[in-house]
């Protein structure tokens, strides 16, 4: 115990003698020791860079890697936007119009049918649609003539700005998946008479009509749909059979996709009332590509 004491005596009196250093010391050497870490950081930064210059300085020459080219000053940029031009405007079109509502975008898929895209999905032909730098879409509606009525579409159209490439692929895979859905069943349901849901059967086949009429690239599609049949029974359930058109037109980067209303076009299938023919159609199609050719990448 008395050694233990003089032990802690001993602690006590060499802590007194210890000298302390003034706060202003203390600032002192924390500024000393700030900048000596920053002289190290700084030389050891420079030894880095030192030895990088002399690695590549000694690295064995040979094939240059590929870069990316540089633009040189004063090359044109890579276009993005579409602008409204790129569009039909109602002055295009042989009926009247009346509101015009639109909308842009920025990475949207491409998109040609999505009936036809579900049925290739169902058959394992799910179609690389590619997706848009940049995207711009309309609808051309009728002019009202009643106050309250509400304004039906005569035509929806979107262009979309995707990579040269993708544009000229995009073609081909319109074919894969027009061959795999000549014809398709689609088992859904449908709305009868006294609003009571019936579960239907109904035909559609798709086909080209015509190929190469306009722009760089261009197709005519024509998609009949029969009208549904309760699959008890087979009774004729929901709306009569139509016939869709669906115009593709591709100028340089520029892809547009035009969809006349099913009503505005003369091949339906009770093959009545006035519209446009497929000369109509094909001529349509070819003032949407000069629409387009001023504002493709490489104008025309």
């Amino acid at each position: 115990m008395s050694e233990e004491l003089t032990f802690v005596d001993r602690l006590h009196r060499d802590l007194r003698e210890v000298r302390w250093p003034e706060p202003a010391e203390l600032r002192a050497r924390a500024r000393r020791r700030s900048r000596r870490t920053a002289v190290l950081s700084t030389v050891t930064m420079l030894v880095v860079l030192a030895g990088a210059a002399v690695a590549v300085r000694e690295r064995p020459t040979g094939p240059a890697t590929p870069t990316a080219p540089v633009a040189a000053p004063g090359s044109a940029p890579v276009r993005t936007e579409i602008p409204l031009d790129a569009l039909l405007s109602p002055a295009d079109l042989p009926t009247k119009t009346g509101e015009r509502l639109g909308d842009t975008g920025l990475g949207e898929a491409v998109r040609i049918d999505p009936l036809l895209e579900s049925c290739g999905r169902e058959r394992d032909v799910d179609a690389q649609l590619s997706v848009s730098r940049a995207s711009r879409s309309q609808t051309l509606l009728r002019p009202t003539t009643r106050a309250g009525q509400p304004a039906t579409p005569v035509l929806s159209q979107d262009v979309y700005r995707i990579e040269l490439a993708r544009g000229r692929w995009l073609f081909g895979e319109i074919d894969r998946l027009l061959n795999a859905c000549a014809e398709w069943t689609l088992d859904a349901s449908t709305l009868a008479a006294d609003q009571q849901p019936v579960a239907t059967e109904q035909e559609h086949r798709w086909e080209p009509s015509a190929r190469d009429f306009a722009g760089d690239q261009s197709v005519l599609l024509r998609h009949v749909a029969s009208q549904p049949r309760a699959r008890t029974g087979g009774k004729p359930v929901g709306a009569a059979a139509s016939v869709d058109t669906t115009l593709v037109v591709r100028v340089g980067d520029l892809v547009t996709v035009v969809v006349p209303a099913p009503d505005t076009v003369a091949d339906r299938v009770d093959g009545a009332g006035p519209g446009m023919g497929q000369a109509d159609l094909m001529a349509l199609a070819d003032r949407a590509a000069k629409r387009l050719c001023p504002a493709a990448d490489t104008p025309c």
